[in-house]
């Protein structure tokens, strides 16, 4: 279970690392923006409570029970990953710089090269669009493939993204569950 981080440890998680949860071969490697104090405190990505990733991801049909941020190595049994755009922990998205986004973009290629998923999906459409340049990308899937990996864009499960409640973010990861089995 995942403890509550007191004030002073989330004040001391600003530019903190979170550690990717990876391996060569995955369905699907998801891609968040940049870990949250949250997140950063407490060593877990979408730990916050009220982040709908795990929700979505269990109802979509990714895996057979709804993890917990605490079991997010248990990921890989079921073929998937997580890691971010940008590494470095913020309050907000909104405060990572456009050239922060573009230059986490080239390391993520980098990694997804060399671990070969055969799907990456980034969670976050507005930072997507900056990171790797396509100011009119939508949701969904993408025409860009990094190597043979197809990549996707799902919406941002942060409990503040307003525009999906949870039942819309279970059907748009429901439609990459689907593509990956169609």
């Amino acid at each position: 279970m995942v403890r509550r981080p007191t004030a002073d440890e989330l004040a001391a998680a600003r530019e903190e690392v979170l550690p990717d949860v990876v391996a060569a071969g995955l369905d699907v490697l998801f891609c968040g923006i940049n870990p949250g104090l949250y997140s950063a405190a407490t060593g877990y990505h979408f730990a916050r409570p009220g982040n709908r990733f795990w929700p979505a991801l269990h109802r979509a049909g990714f895996t057979d029970r709804q993890l917990r941020p605490d079991e997010q190595d248990d990921l890989l049994a079921f073929g998937l990953g997580v890691t971010n755009i940008v590494r470095r922990a913020t309050a907000r998205a909104d405060e990572l710089t456009g050239d922060e986004l573009r230059d986490g973009a080239l390391q993520l290629t980098n990694l997804v090269r060399g671990l070969e998923p055969r799907v990456l999906a980034v969670v976050g459409i507005t930072a997507y669009r900056t990171a790797f340049g396509r100011p009119d990308a939508v949701i969904g899937a993408q025409d860009d493939r990094i190597g043979s990996t197809r990549v996707w864009v799902l919406p941002n499960p942060s409990g503040l993204n307003a525009h999906y409640q949870l039942p819309a973010l279970v059907d748009e990861f429901r439609a990459l569950r689907d593509a990956l089995a169609g």
